[in-house]
């Protein structure tokens, strides 16, 4: 199969120099949001394009030539990936500890500390917080991801199945799932007596082995190919997931997570990840 570079972003045409252009192989396809450039398997960019590249905020990646359509699943998490908040930070936040809880939600995504043990810790802080406000979390600040939307309708226009796999939280999963179509979701269940949380999760959790259980486990039951896998994610939870599918993409993610994966998304929505592949 043959190897591409592209180069990708929001009106990337308007964007990139001509130098950069005349320093790459000669483009066979181009649009306004991307360039693709047949390659050699064993094609790195210099660092300096890398860099010049990285300073406009145009992302790229070195791929076997593949169309959309030949996917047949994206795995992906919840929390800053295909929303832009982290969920129990939010939730957190509804108690006035969001502070707190969020710095120990950041040195669990940067792989600093274990993340059983971290959301086990930060669910404890939640003991108390009446249910009904994680409803204004997701009705008032939970957001899709820029280009979650046009990603979903590739799926669906593709038969490529879309599963959720998050170390958030059932209540939010399942209405995500009702609400944009999403094939399969799994995430950790809060536990509630009395109409306020306990404080625990009632349920195995979604940790990094898990997704990586639930990423092969799909691929079996579908049929199909490794290469024909996707899984993307910014957390050091995710790093597992992403070096077992076939292509595994670092959306906007913790530098750790970046160093792991074959394509690193920085800059881009979630629609960066259909311009990956061959227009159709």
């Amino acid at each position: 199969m043959n190897t591409v570079l592209t180069l990708f972003a929001e009106n990337l045409s308007q964007r990139l120099p001509e130098h950069i252009l005349t320093a790459l192989p000669q483009p066979y396809f181009q649009d306004q949001q991307r360039i693709r450039m047949a390659v050699e398997h064993h094609f790195r960019l210099p660092e300096n394009i890398k860099n010049e590249l990285n300073q406009l905020h145009i992302d790229y990646a070195i791929l076997p030539d593949k169309a959309f359509s030949d996917l047949g699943l994206i795995v992906s998490d919840m929390d800053s990936t295909l929303i832009t908040i982290e969920c129990i930070d939010e939730i957190a936040a509804r108690l006035g500890i969001k502070s707190q809880v969020a710095a120990i939600t950041e040195r669990a995504m940067r792989g600093e500390i274990d993340f059983r043990q971290s959301l086990k810790e930060r669910v404890a802080l939640l003991k108390g917080l009446p249910e009904n406000e994680l409803q204004i979390v997701y009705d008032e600040v939970l957001k899709l991801t820029t280009g979650a939307e046009e990603l979903l309708a590739a799926c669906h226009q593709h038969s490529v199945k879309f599963m959720l796999v998050s170390g958030g939280f059932t209540f939010f999963t399942d209405r995500l799932k009702a609400r944009l179509g999403l094939d399969y979701t799994y995430a950790n269940v809060l536990g509630v007596e009395n109409g306020k949380l306990t404080g625990t999760v009632d349920s195995e959790i979604i940790d990094a082995q898990k997704k990586v259980q639930l990423l092969q486990q799909y691929q079996a039951d579908l049929g199909l190919q490794n290469n024909q896998v996707l899984a993307v994610g910014d957390g050091a939870n995710d790093i597992p997931m992403i070096q077992a599918a076939g292509i595994g993409v670092a959306f906007h993610a913790k530098p750790k997570t970046q160093a792991a994966a074959k394509v690193a998304i920085n800059f881009s929505g979630l629609n960066g990840l259909f311009w990956l592949f061959r227009p159709e």
